[in-house]
């Protein structure tokens, strides 16, 4: 009766991966501090799942070593093409949430993708602190 109960948290901790970026190598562009949690934005990614990315932001709590969220802006289509997409990546899923041609700009990009963390974690009452 173990092994099935075994199986069974296995079987959700790879579906929990699954919606995950598949991130080959990446460069860290900015990375904030948000009340206990620690966002790095990443580009020039070279990924493992045929997509696109231009940015991603890993949400990491504490010290925990995996993220629990990314939001990614990634191209549809074509690379090097038009409109972005903004995804947001969480343990029970993924969704896209908007797209935007302003999300080329790792400005537009951090600071859209740190309204959502803040709305998300209701930490309306923290201040994002940049650290590098």
């Amino acid at each position: 009766m173990g092994n099935d109960e075994d199986i069974v948290c296995l079987q959700a901790e790879d579906r929990a991966m699954e919606n995950k970026p598949g991130i080959r190598t990446a460069i860290p562009k900015r990375r904030y501090r948000l009340g206990e949690f620690t966002l790095t934005v990443l580009g020039d990614v070279e990924s493992s799942d045929g997509i696109d990315y231009q940015y991603i932001m890993a949400v990491i709590q504490g010290q925990d070593p995996e993220p629990g969220m990314y939001i990614t802006a990634e191209r549809p289509g074509a690379p090097g093409g038009g409109e972005l997409s903004m995804r947001l990546v969480m343990r029970d899923g993924a969704e896209v949430i908007g797209s935007s041609d302003q999300w080329v700009s790792l400005d537009m990009f951090a600071g859209e993708a740190i309204d959502i963390v803040t709305r998300i974690l209701n930490l309306s009452d923290e201040t994002p602190y940049l650290l590098l």
